[in-house]
């Protein structure tokens, strides 16, 4: 399961374009510690990647930015199968609202939020944080969720909105029940093999992707379970697409260091089941209850994760602390390069 789970994830780098179609969506994160998510995944996939090189050929990709099990980065054709969301906000009068909003960003083509705010004035809302944000983002996202707008590009990474219109919303049973399985075999495709209750946890989160379907998720879920590949080991049911060959060939003397996000590492059970340690996300942990760093990088070795790297950028310079499940690193005389192979990799990519 541990070969199956890294050579699925990990296939050999190939361009920006090929690595986001086989994918089908990459995570976002705003974090930037060395880099944010998005980079740091896609450098373990796509030859010659730089951070920010997602950011800067967005416009020509053909993807969009949308919610799929998290905020992140879809193909056009992912994102057909998530839409019409259904246009209308809640509560009612935010409909008046949209449709003015819709109409100054039609006439304009795109638009800044300061733009909008500037016109609109629309004032403040309390966000989930429970802090202030800007009514017109606010706005503006709900829109964008709605399918009413999307992101164009990025300024110094704000979001530059463009109207958007998605294709009829009626669609009959047949059709339903096939987009809402094609979702769940890009979802299964981006973590498997996934241990049963993770296979029901993932699925159940499609319902941020199209929450008007989100009754179909679980006869959705039995038919998954049908039609996957499966096997039981020590008690543990796991599931993952066909037709998959787990690797069989000599490991390769290689580490990466990823993001916390990366497919490989992002379903927390999956991870301790296959690697025997708990790895936590902690940028929000407060700094005496961490137990590993602020945005720990878990280090895979061969087809083990036997630990993780805290990296930073301080002078120019790329600074690196690590730690190890075991209390120490490998013994083998092979991973000693190897890391520093990676880090040389990494001071490439930050470039």
């Amino acid at each position: 399961m541990r070969r199956l789970a890294v050579a699925r994830s990990l296939f050999p780098p190939t361009t920006l374009a090929r690595a986001i179609d086989t994918l089908g969506y990459v995570q976002a994160d705003p974090i930037r510690a060395p880099a944010r998510a998005q980079d740091l995944i896609l450098r373990q996939r796509v030859n010659g990647y730089r951070a920010g090189d997602l950011e800067r050929r967005y416009a020509t990709l053909g993807i969009e930015e949308d919610v799929f099990i998290n905020y992140g980065f879809v193909t056009r054709a992912v994102q057909a199968l998530m839409h019409p969301r259904g246009a209308s906000l809640r509560p009612a009068a935010a409909n008046k609202r949209a449709q003015a909003l819709l109409d100054f960003v039609r006439e304009r083509g795109t638009v800044h939020p300061r733009e909008v705010d500037a016109h609109f004035s629309h004032g403040t809302v309390t966000n989930y944080w429970g802090g202030s944000s800007s009514a017109t983002t606010h706005l503006l996202e709900a829109m964008h969720y709605k399918g009413l707008l999307r992101v164009a590009r990025r300024d110094n990474g704000i979001r530059i909105y463009a109207p958007h219109q998605h294709g009829p919303g009626a669609i009959g049973s047949e059709a339903r029940t096939a987009r809402v399985d094609a979702l769940v075999d890009v979802v299964v495709n981006q973590y498997a093999p996934l241990p049963a209750l993770s296979l029901s946890q993932v699925i159940a989160r499609l319902r941020y992707a199209a929450p008007q379907w989100r009754g179909e998720l679980k006869g959705a879920l039995q038919r998954a379970r049908q039609r996957l590949a499966h096997a039981t080991i020590d008690g543990q049911s796991w599931y993952w697409p066909e037709p998959t060959a787990i690797a069989t060939s000599a490991e390769r003397d290689t580490v990466h260091l990823l993001a916390p996000f990366d497919p490989v590492v992002w379903d927390r059970r999956r991870f301790e089941l296959l690697w025997g340690w708990p790895y936590r996300f902690e940028a929000y942990t407060p700094v005496a209850k961490r137990k590993l760093a602020y945005y720990a990088l878990p280090m895979l070795w061969r087809d083990h994760v036997v630990g993780w790297g805290d990296l930073s950028i301080k002078n120019g310079e790329l600074r690196a602390v690590f730690g190890y499940a075991a209390g120490k690193p490998p013994r083998e005389r092979a991973f000693k390069h190897a890391l520093e192979e990676e880090l040389e990799r990494m001071r490439t990519f930050l470039t």
